[in-house]
């Protein structure tokens, strides 16, 4: 099997690993083909491509776009592309600005519940304060026994509906696909299992991706189950959209699974790194 996790985490976005640690761990893990995809930032790239090239592992840029459609926050890989592009990193540039206002939000939020200390808390596990996130907050209020792990703390507080929760204006759907192109990039959905769409809305939601022009979803990803797996990659067969594979890795002992150690994709799909 080729090996490749085109999703994962460094410290310049909620990882708990240094870019260049991401990449040789993979290499360690065996894996073929890596892309670093840290949220709305490309600034880890460098390091890692460094490694992969010194360690003979094939590297991709890659990015996960946070966008919200229908008032629902959904992630677009974007993988392949031109580093260097004006308008993707301007577009990268305004989703992370009023990061920080968001967080202070949250931890006022928070507060009303109990929780004090959370953005300091938060702010401590941010390697990269313009990035700070739920998972920030996530760590901190495991930190402070709120919450036993990371999925506790995200099915109490920190989506819609509970405490801690504060929306933000990310890209539109629109807007991430024509960067991501625009840059000579393949767009993904990534780990669509994880989304809370019904049936016909996730069926609206592939039909407007892929007339905007998206080529590909996420098929194989650490949180998707084998009920996951087959359906999408039945969706990705009718939609005609190339297979995706990523663990979604954030650091050691804090990930569904680890780099590169994901099934391989089911046969019959076409893999996304194909087009690369």
């Amino acid at each position: 099997m080729f090996n490749c996790d085109l999703h994962c985490h460094s410290t310049c976005s909620d990882g708990l690993l240094p870019a260049a640690e991401v990449a040789r761990r993979a290499a360690a893990n065996g894996v073929d083909m890596l892309a670093l995809t840290d949220h709305d930032d490309v600034d880890g790239l460098a390091a890692a491509r460094e490694v992969a090239d010194a360690v003979g592992m094939a590297f991709v840029n890659g990015v996960e776009i946070s966008i919200e459609w229908e008032r629902l926050q959904i992630h677009v890989l974007g993988l392949a592309f031109d580093v260097a592009d004006a308008p993707l990193n301007a577009g990268l540039a305004a989703i992370r600005s009023g990061r920080i206002e968001r967080a202070r939000r949250m931890s006022a939020e928070l507060a009303l519940v109990g929780v004090g200390g959370a953005f300091e808390g938060a702010m401590r596990y941010a390697a990269n304060p313009n990035l700070i996130s739920r998972a920030h907050f996530g760590r901190y209020l495991v930190e402070a026994g709120v919450c036993k792990d990371l999925r506790s703390v995200f099915e109490a507080y920190l989506v819609p509906g509970r405490p801690g929760y504060v929306d933000h204006r990310w890209a539109t759907l629109g807007d991430s696909v024509r960067w991501i192109l625009d840059a000579g990039g393949i767009a993904a959905v990534a780990h669509p299992g994880r989304y809370k769409l019904t049936r016909s809305e996730m069926r609206r939601f592939l039909g407007e991706f892929k007339d905007l022009g998206g080529q590909a979803i996420e098929v194989m990803s650490g949180s998707h189950t084998p009920e996951h797996v087959a359906v999408y990659g039945r969706l990705a067969k009718e939609y005609g959209f190339l297979a995706s594979r990523g663990s979604d890795f954030h650091g050691p002992g804090e990930s569904y699974v680890d780099l590169g150690q994901l099934a391989p994709l089911p046969d019959g799909l076409t893999p996304v790194w194909e087009a690369f």
